[in-house]
Protein backbone atom coordinates (compact mmCIF):
# COMPACT_ATOMS: atom_id res chain seq x y z
CA UNK A 1 0.00 0.00 0.00
CA UNK A 2 1.52 3.50 -0.98
CA UNK A 3 0.85 6.52 1.42
CA UNK A 4 1.45 9.89 0.25
CA UNK A 5 2.14 12.78 2.61
CA UNK A 6 0.04 15.53 0.94
CA UNK A 7 -0.43 18.91 2.61
CA UNK A 8 -3.60 20.64 2.92
CA UNK A 9 -2.35 23.51 0.35
CA UNK A 10 -0.90 21.08 -2.02
CA UNK A 11 -3.03 20.75 -5.50
CA UNK A 12 -4.12 17.31 -6.37
CA UNK A 13 -2.30 17.09 -9.14
CA UNK A 14 1.05 17.57 -7.59
CA UNK A 15 -0.15 14.39 -5.52
CA UNK A 16 -1.05 12.51 -7.95
CA UNK A 17 2.50 13.11 -9.94
CA UNK A 18 4.01 11.87 -6.57
CA UNK A 19 1.60 8.92 -6.49
CA UNK A 20 2.62 8.25 -9.84
CA UNK A 21 6.88 8.32 -9.20
CA UNK A 22 6.37 6.44 -5.87
CA UNK A 23 4.04 3.30 -7.57
CA UNK A 24 6.83 3.51 -10.58
CA UNK A 25 9.67 3.12 -7.57
CA UNK A 26 8.20 0.43 -6.11
CA UNK A 27 8.05 -1.56 -9.23
CA UNK A 28 4.54 -3.51 -8.27
CA UNK A 29 3.20 -3.33 -12.36
CA UNK A 30 6.57 -5.25 -12.83
CA UNK A 31 6.26 -7.67 -10.34
CA UNK A 32 2.55 -8.18 -11.27
CA UNK A 33 3.18 -8.83 -15.08
CA UNK A 34 5.98 -11.05 -13.79
CA UNK A 35 3.58 -13.20 -11.90
CA UNK A 36 1.59 -13.63 -14.60
CA UNK A 37 3.09 -16.74 -15.94
CA UNK A 38 5.51 -19.17 -14.56
CA UNK A 39 8.89 -18.99 -16.03
CA UNK A 40 11.14 -21.94 -14.56
CA UNK A 41 14.26 -20.67 -12.49
CA UNK A 42 16.93 -22.07 -14.62
CA UNK A 43 15.30 -19.90 -17.42
CA UNK A 44 15.65 -17.36 -15.44
CA UNK A 45 19.26 -17.61 -14.37
CA UNK A 46 20.21 -17.98 -17.95
CA UNK A 47 18.64 -15.22 -18.91
CA UNK A 48 21.08 -13.39 -16.66
CA UNK A 49 23.82 -14.74 -17.29
CA UNK A 50 23.20 -13.63 -21.32
CA UNK A 51 22.48 -10.18 -19.79
CA UNK A 52 25.86 -10.46 -17.88
CA UNK A 53 27.52 -11.60 -20.87
CA UNK A 54 25.88 -8.92 -23.48
CA UNK A 55 27.17 -6.15 -20.53
CA UNK A 56 30.44 -7.34 -20.61
CA UNK A 57 30.37 -7.44 -24.35
CA UNK A 58 29.75 -3.96 -24.54
CA UNK A 59 32.28 -2.92 -21.76
CA UNK A 60 34.76 -4.48 -23.34
CA UNK A 61 34.29 -3.04 -26.43
CA UNK A 62 33.30 -6.07 -28.98
CA UNK A 63 30.13 -5.03 -29.20
CA UNK A 64 29.20 -1.33 -30.30
CA UNK A 65 26.15 0.15 -29.57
Amino acid sequence: MLIIDSKDCENIDKALKKYKKKFEKSKTLLQLRSRQAFIKPSVVRRGQVLKAIYKQNIASGKIDV
